[in-house]
């Protein structure tokens, strides 16, 4: 074979390995810059469950950083690895997408601990005829938290007692909460579902709009497999309210759970509403539990919230937006690009500590473009119908005008609660998702 017809061979194969290996150092490139800057920001701690690359099974062929919707992982060195750890909300569509089953999702990491409910198999706690499903347990996958929800009730089926008003009393109205009360209703279960907050939904009423919500099919009582992939908030949220109406589940809004007492026959739930009288409790709430206050005056005005909803609805407001966490930075960049607003940001520390670099350099902009105000080590100390008082870092004190508050603090973890009425906690450090 000549030379010239060697080459002529040899052209074609060396352009793409070039390109192959061009795009392969580009992708790599990108995924060590993306596990620096969490690495420097401290963002290397995953909320929730999270996934864990065996890089000795890992083959390297993305499908699980094609997979994943919220774009945690990259590659480096061929192999996936997680490199926006706090971006990871426990979808687990990485999980599926792996070929060849390298991946395995945990609660908690080595560094940080999660507290993890004590269940059994069925989703009974150590406290007798008291049953979790769903968030509240670890499983933050709407897909088996649905499953828990409506196996939790296969078990209380069996557990009825006829001293009660009710079989089994639901506490949210998440995805577990939600398959739990089409479970019993089509069991024929004498049951109520409560909800603290105006809508359902859980955790994924709190997220924001268009966020993507559900990557996997879902099997529930009555309705049967639901085919759902990459669907947004808005259109999962929209799924549920249709169920909701159709199937006239028992569904109260706006009643948050008190207390958990032992009666004679079984519980007592004591909500801000009502009391009701139940063989069972199935505990489907979130692991934030109740929004945490600043327990200051006037913070039970009506224009004070806990979460942004709809960035409109403040046009030509003064905001007041409380946080040092993405979710606050969030609020208040996107409240700043709405016409006529005016935004300020307090923060008790004095930097944001762990926060996405994006949103760190989206608040600098805003900042700069006089968009928005914000008061590092400052503390609200009373909160007025068209006015806020603020305590600045120098101690002095000032009043401005504002006419709404957004509060994100984060929430009060339930553990205290659980522990309360018996229900044993474990801190579990990496462990594997069952």
């Amino acid at each position: 074979m000549s030379t010239i017809t060697l080459i002529l061979y040899l052209a074609p194969f060396l352009l793409v390995l070039g390109i192959y290996i061009k795009r392969q150092s580009h992708r790599d490139r990108r995924g060590r810059e993306r596990l620096h800057e969490a690495k420097e920001s401290g963002l290397t701690e995953p909320a929730s469950i999270h996934p864990i690359i065996d890089p000795g099974r890992c083959v390297g062929s993305g499908a699980c950083v094609k997979a994943c919707p919220e774009k945690a992982l990259s590659m480096i060195n061929g192999k996936a690895v997680l490199t926006d750890p706090t971006h990871c909300i426990g979808h687990g569509a990485c999980l599926a997408a792996c070929p060849v089953e390298g991946i395995d999702l945990v609660f908690g990491t080595e560094k940080r601990g999660m507290d993890i409910p004590f269940v059994s198999p069925n989703f009974e706690t150590n406290v007798p005829n008291i049953f979790i499903a769903g968030e509240l347990g670890g499983m933050g996958l709407i897909r088996k938290a649905a499953e828990q929800g409506k196996q939790a009730i296969e078990t209380i089926t069996e557990k009825k007692n006829e001293g009660n008003e009710y079989d089994v009393v639901i506490i949210g109205a998440g995805p577990a909460g939600m398959s739990a009360s089409l479970a019993a209703k089509e069991k024929d279960l004498r049951y109520i579902t409560i909800e603290q907050e105006d809508s359902l939904g859980g955790a994924i009423y709190k997220y924001p709009r268009n966020k993507v919500a559900m990557t996997q099919p879902v099997t529930l009582p009555i309705i049967g497999k639901v085919e759902m992939y990459d669907i947004s908030k808005e259109e999962l949220l929209g799924f549920w309210n249709r169920v909701l109406k159709e199937n006239e589940l028992a569904v109260k809004f706006n009643e948050r759970m008190e207390t958990i007492s032992k009666t004679a026959n079984g519980y007592a739930v004591k909500t801000s509403r009502n009391t009701y009288q139940t063989a069972n409790i199935l505990l489907a709430i979130g692991r934030m539990g109740t929004p945490r206050k600043l327990e200051v005056a006037g913070e039970d005005l009506p224009k004070v919230v806990y979460r942004l909803i709809d960035p409109e609805q403040y046009i030509n407001h003064h905001v007041l937006v409380v946080g040092g966490g993405d979710s606050a930075l969030e609020a208040a960049i996107t409240i700043s690009e709405q016409p006529g607003t005016t935004v300020t940001l307090s923060y008790r520390s004095e930097a944001f500590g762990r926060v996405k670099p994006k949103n760190r350099e989206r608040l600098q902009q805003a900042e700069d473009q006089k968009r928005l105000t914000v008061q590092l080590k400052s503390n609200v100390k009373e909160i007025f119908s068209d006015t806020v008082k603020l305590e600045l870092s120098s101690k002095e004190v000032v009043e401005i005008p504002n006419t709404a508050v957004i509060i994100c603090a984060g929430g009060v973890l339930p553990t205290p609660f659980l522990k309360e009425i018996g229900v044993m906690v474990e801190t579990h450090y990496g462990k594997k998702v069952n």
